[in-house]
């Protein structure tokens, strides 16, 4: 597994989340509400407009984005919403623990106490990841399980 770094959204880069999210099923799995094909107008307006939202990629070692993920401000400003993550196919299979670390690391750099989530129940793979990261299970309906991390 090859170790990734993490590049801070701003001001908005969304040509590379464009060509990670190309295919109608990635974009569907990331965003359900979201138009195909991509549009970075939608993304910016809509998705990734609350002025503490921050969003992330996740790099390669050649610099190239193979991943991305949002943090919106949760119930209160010390909670943090980790939302359309992503990482594409060919860098799966460890990416996954490191991004969630980023993304705690970014949480407590962005003044957050704990860190919550939703995740499909058909998603075996994201539910086993959050689980052996320290997230406990708080409930679930509508096919998904909310879950939630205090940061130490």
């Amino acid at each position: 597994m090859s170790e990734l770094t993490i590049r801070r959204n701003a001001p908005f880069d969304l040509a590379p989340l464009a060509r990670l999210l190309k295919e109608e099923s990635d974009l569907a799995l990331v965003n359900p509400n979201a138009k195909h094909p991509f549009d970075p107008l939608e993304w910016q307006e809509k998705w990734l407009n609350e002025p503490d939202d921050e969003s992330f990629y996740l790099l390669d070692e050649s610099g190239r984005e193979v991943g991305f993920f949002a943090l919106r401000v949760g119930i209160g400003p010390e909670v943090r919403h980790l939302v359309y993550v992503f990482v594409e196919e060919e860098a799966r299979g460890g990416a996954g623990t490191q991004l969630a670390q980023f993304a705690e690391n970014a949480s407590r750099d962005l003044g957050a106490l704990s860190i919550t989530l939703k995740v499909e129940l058909d998603n075996e793979p994201a539910l086993k990841l959050y689980e052996s990261s320290g997230y406990e299970e708080l409930g679930r309906s509508n096919g998904m399980a909310t879950m939630r991390r205090d940061l130490d």
